[in-house]
């Protein structure tokens, strides 16, 4: 683990417990003077705090450094993702994550199931587990659309991935992508799309979207 997230970092002194202490003092066992580097992920800074009192069920540390520390990739990267199984988006946000994805939009489409409900709160957590371990210094920032009609308004320079010639290899300048569910999408959404936004990849296989997410993202952006 690169850091630890406390939303309370950046405080003169802070107390851990649950979770975060038997981390830290059963897994790590660390002791009285250790140093601890924390983020509370939403500013740029990295906090060092020293450990002064441990107690059997929480512990005292207090600041010692602050510093900026930026850790991000250069490009920022918009996916559109019409809403699948929650418990699929689950498996896949912390690969999205640590290839550094910016920002998720997700959206019902004509063949997404209406009855999925988003918990965005369980999303952020995972999220933040993420960047705990790989160092990321933000998460991805998360949104939900009503349709593909508000995803239009909202990001009318989005691509679309389908299955098309125009290679996403030979567009790696695109900032945000919109990508389907299972099935794909609807004839009467296609018809939202225009050929020169449309890309796709070298393969004649149908990808699962959770796949097209992954691949879009990686192309785009390591």
């Amino acid at each position: 683990m690169q850091f630890v997230y406390l939303p309370e970092a950046s405080l003169e002194t802070i107390k851990v417990e649950g979770d975060i202490y038997k981390y830290l003092f059963k897994a790590r066992r660390e002791k009285i003077g250790s140093t601890i580097f924390f983020r509370n992920l939403s500013d740029n800074f990295i906090y060092s705090y020293e450990i002064f009192d441990i107690n059997k069920k929480d512990a005292s540390l207090r600041l010692i450094k602050k510093e900026e520390k930026i850790i991000e990739v250069d490009k920022k990267l918009h996916i559109i993702w019409a809403i699948v199984d929650p418990k699929t988006i689950e498996k896949q946000l912390p690969y999205l994550n640590e290839i550094g994805v910016d920002k998720i939009t997700f959206f019902y489409a004509d063949y997404s199931q209406k009855n999925f409900k988003l918990n965005i709160e369980k999303f952020e957590k995972i999220l933040i587990n993420s960047s705990q371990q790989c160092g990321r210094s933000s998460i991805i920032k998360l949104e939900i659309l009503n349709s593909l009609d508000e995803v239009l308004t909202s990001y009318k320079d989005s691509f679309v991935f389908n299955f098309s010639n125009n290679s996403v290899d030979d567009n790696k300048d695109i900032k945000s992508i919109i990508i389907g569910c299972e099935g794909g999408f609807s004839p009467k959404e296609l018809e939202k799309f225009t050929e020169e936004k449309t890309v796709g990849i070298n393969s004649n296989l149908i990808l699962r979207s959770e796949t097209a997410v992954t691949i879009i993202a990686a192309k785009l952006i390591v």
